[in-house]
């Protein structure tokens, strides 16, 4: 069995419930965050207190990890952070679990997720060519020709 690392080890305190050192691990590995917890709280219960000093080492030395995307302040009504949330979707990989430790989703969360961004995808296709072939489109495009 082979883990693909994803380079640098951040800590992750959105996921976290302390500092986000054990969600920084489980990303890093690609387990579940609660597994990464079950281990180090049960190290620490069977006498393994060299786990408490990594874990706040771990607090001081890894850095915070960084959003991925940049999250916008959104004024407005309800579709605004609606097309916010699609557009967050649009770029979001899904990521399938095969085991019960690995990180990701169940396969049955997955085919949903991967259903309503295909839906998504359609409709701002549908959107885009909706535009392309409508008659304002060819004006102005022999218009910039000129």
């Amino acid at each position: 069995m082979t883990h693909k690392l994803k380079g640098e080890l951040f800590r992750d305190p959105e996921k976290g419930k302390i500092a986000g050192v054990c969600a920084g691990l489980a990303d890093y590995f690609g387990w579940e965050t609660w597994l990464v917890r079950v281990l180090v709280v049960s190290g620490v219960l069977l006498g393994m207190q060299f786990f408490i000093i990594l874990y706040i080492a771990g607090w001081f030395i890894l850095d915070k990890k960084c959003k991925q995307f940049k999250t916008e302040q959104h004024t407005g009504n309800a579709s605004t952070f609606k097309a916010a949330a699609d557009e967050d979707l649009a770029h979001e990989s899904i990521k399938v679990k095969s085991r019960v430790w690995q990180a990701g989703e169940p396969p049955k969360k997955a085919f949903y997720d991967i259903k309503r961004k295909f839906t998504l995808l359609e409709t701002q296709l549908r959107s885009i060519e909706r535009h392309v072939t409508s008659p304002e489109f060819t004006v102005s495009r022999e218009i910039n020709k000129l």
